[in-house]
C-alpha cells in the first residue's frame, strides 16, 4: 500500500502512515467484518464451503501446533497448572450451557426453551429427594381396613397409583393401580365380597433418596414403570417419586383434570408471599425467578431452619439472601407457614421492622439474621411461646 501511494502521489514523509491507515481500514472492513457478517447470516452454507480448506490447513500445521501445545503444557505443569487437552463430559456440558445462554435472547418462547434445556442438563445434579412427594403429603391405603372403605378411599383419591401399607405407614406392601381395581370389580360382577385388594397391588419399587433424576429417569424407562417409593439410608419411608415429577422438573407444572389445585403460595398486595413450609425451593425459584439456594434444604422451611440454626418461634424474622422471612405459624417443631418478602438490601437493619424488639447477628459476611420478638409479648401464638425474643 505504501509503494502504491508513493507511485501515485509521490514520496512524502506521511506516505507510510497514510498507507498503514488505509490498509488497516481495508483489512478491517473487507477481510474482518464483512466475511464474518456474511458467515453469521449464512452459517450452514459458509461453514460447509470453508470446512475443507480449514481441515487442510489444520492437518498441514498439526505437527507444529502439537509440538507447541506440548511445550506450553509442560511449562504450565511445572507451575502446578492442570491442563486438559481433550475436553471431558463436564467441559462439554459447560459448553452446552454456554451455547444455551448465548442464544437465550429476550423472546419468551426462546427463554422457555432455554429453561427446559438447562433443566435437562441439571437432572444429573438433582436428587429425587428434592422433587419427591413427602410422606406427609402422600395418599396411602391401609390394607387392614374393610374392603368397602379401601375402595371408597381409592375412588376419592385423585391419583391412579396408591401405595398400600399394613400395620404402619413404613411397611409398604404394594402399589394399587386404579385400572387393576376396576378390572377386579368388573370380573367380580361389581361385588366387593371375596375381593383381595392387597393381592391386586403390584410389588413396590424402593429407591434411595440420593438417586439423581437422570439415573431415575433411565431406570423408569428400563423397568417400564412410572412410580417409585423413596427411602432413606435406614430404609425409612421418605416419599414417592413418579415419572411425571421428573418431566415436570424439565417442562414445568403439568396439571390434568384430576389434579388438586394446591400451590401453597399466595401473593400479597404488598409484594410479599405467604407460603406453606412444605413448598420446595426449586418451585419458588422456577415460578418467581428467584435465586434461593437449594444445596442444603429442599423446602423453604428447611432453608430457614438451616440458615437460622435454630427452631424459630412464631413472630421471628430472618433476613438472608435478599429476602425477609417471617414465621407465621408453627406446629410443634415444624414451620407450617411463613411470609417471604423480597428486599433490595441483604443486610437490612432492624430499624425497618417497626415496633419490634430485634437483635442482628451477621455471619459468613454475606447474610444477616434478624431475630424479632412479637409485638405483643404477653400473648401466646400457635406453636410459639410468649416473649419470642431469642
Amino acid at each position: 500500500m505504501t509503494e502504491l501511494l508513493s507511485r501515485t502521489f509521490g514520496e512524502t514523509g506521511a506516505t507510510a502512515i497514510i498507507g498503514a491507515v488505509v490498509a488497516t481500514a481495508f483489512l478491517y472492513i473487507f477481510s474482518e467484518v464483512m466475511p464474518k457478517t456474511f458467515a453469521i447470516n449464512n452459517a450452514d452454507r459458509f461453514s460447509l464451503a470453508v470446512a475443507p480448506l480449514v481441515q487442510f490447513f489444520v492437518t498441514l500445521t498439526y505437527p507444529i501446533t502439537h509440538v507447541t501445545q506440548m511445550i506450553c503444557s509442560g511449562f504450565l505443569r511445572l507451575f502446578g497448572v492442570e491442563i486438559v487437552n481433550e475436553p471431558g463430559a463436564e467441559e462439554r456440558i459447560e459448553e452446552l450451557r454456554g451455547a444455551i445462554e448465548l442464544h437465550a435472547g429476550s423472546v419468551e418462547e426462546i427463554q422457555d426453551t432455554g429453561h427446559m434445556l438447562h433443566s435437562i442438563l441439571d437432572l444429573d445434579d438433582v436428587p429425587v429427594s428434592d422433587i419427591m412427594v413427602h410422606r406427609r403429603n402422600m395418599t396411602m391405603l391401609d390394607g387392614d381396613l374393610p374392603c368397602e372403605q379401601i375402595v371408597t378411599e381409592a375412588l376419592n383419591s385423585p391419583h391412579t397409583r396408591i401405595p398400600i401399607f399394613r400395620g404402619e405407614p413404613d411397611n409398604i406392601v404394594g402399589v394399587l393401580h386404579a385400572k387393576d381395581l376396576l378390572r377386579a370389580l368388573h370380573g367380580n360382577q361389581w361385588r366387593l365380597e371375596g375381593l383381595d385388594i392387597v393381592g391386586l397391588a403390584s410389588k413396590p419399587w424402593f429407591i434411595p433418596d440420593s438417586t439423581n433424576l437422570l439415573a431415575q429417569l433411565e431406570a423408569f424407562r428400563a423397568r417400564h414403570e412410572h412410580f417409585a417409593i423413596v427411602v432413606d439410608e435406614y430404609g425409612a419411608l421418605m416419599g414417592i417419586v413418579t415419572l411425571e415429577d421428573i418431566l415436570e422438573e424439565i417442562v414445568g407444572d403439568i396439571s390434568d383434570e384430576h389434579d388438586l389445585n394446591v400451590t401453597g403460595v399466595a401473593p400479597q398486595a404488598d409484594g410479599s408471599f405467604v407460603a406453606d413450609g412444605t413448598v420446595t425451593i426449586r418451585d419458588l425459584n422456577r415460578e418467581l425467578d428467584w435465586q434461593l439456594p437449594d444445596e442444603h434444604a429442599s423446602t423453604i422451611a428447611g432453608l430457614v431452619l438451616h440458615e437460622s440454626r435454630r427452631i424459630p418461634m412464631v413472630g421471628q424474622v430472618f433476613v438472608f439472601f435478599g429476602f425477609r422471612f417471617e414465621i407465621l405459624e408453627r406446629h410443634r417443631n415444624q414451620i407450617t407457614k411463613l411470609k417471604i418478602t423480597p428486599i433490595a438490601d441483604t443486610n437490612a437493619k432492624p430499624e425497618a421492622l417497626e415496633g419490634a424488639a430485634a437483635d442482628v447477628s451477621k455471619h459468613d459476611g454475606t447474610k444477616a439474621v434478624v431475630k424479632v420478638a412479637p409485638k405483643d409479648s404477653g400473648k401466646k401464638s400457635g406453636g410459639g411461646g410468649a416473649g419470642a425474643a431469642a
